[in-house]
């Protein structure tokens, strides 16, 4: 069972991102299936500036909150940034990049966590 604290940032983030317009906003429940994480959170953009500001608007987020993340990795003129929290991993997509890396096929047995409206 996750920590609530994990839980907790994973909507933090998914709120943030929203807030930036991000697009098929999905938060991946990986506990017991993976020990990479607890909670996958991708998302896509429309454009290499929405990536980098959706990156942005979470990490500010959970900084006021005290969480910090451990890795960024990717840029937005690459496609796919990725945002390291231990427990969370975010990951904000092109439209393009995350069809073709297609993580919710790959994780496909990982539930769903409702982020609308979180």
């Amino acid at each position: 069972m996750a920590s609530t604290s994990s839980e907790y940032t994973v909507r933090l983030a998914a709120r943030a991102a929203l807030e930036k317009k991000a697009a098929g906003v999905v938060v991946l429940d990986l506990q017991g299936i993976s020990g990479v994480a607890d909670f996958f959170l991708v998302c896509s953009a429309q454009a290499s500036t929405q990536i980098d500001t959706i990156a942005d608007a979470i990490q500010v987020v959970l900084k006021a909150d005290g969480v910090r993340a451990r890795h960024r990795e990717g840029t937005a003129k690459s496609g796919w940034l990725l945002l390291d929290y231990g427990d969370v991993v975010v990951h904000v997509f092109a439209d393009a990049t995350r069809e073709f890396y297609a993580l919710e096929r790959l994780w496909g047995d990982a539930p769903v966590l409702s982020v609308e409206g979180s």
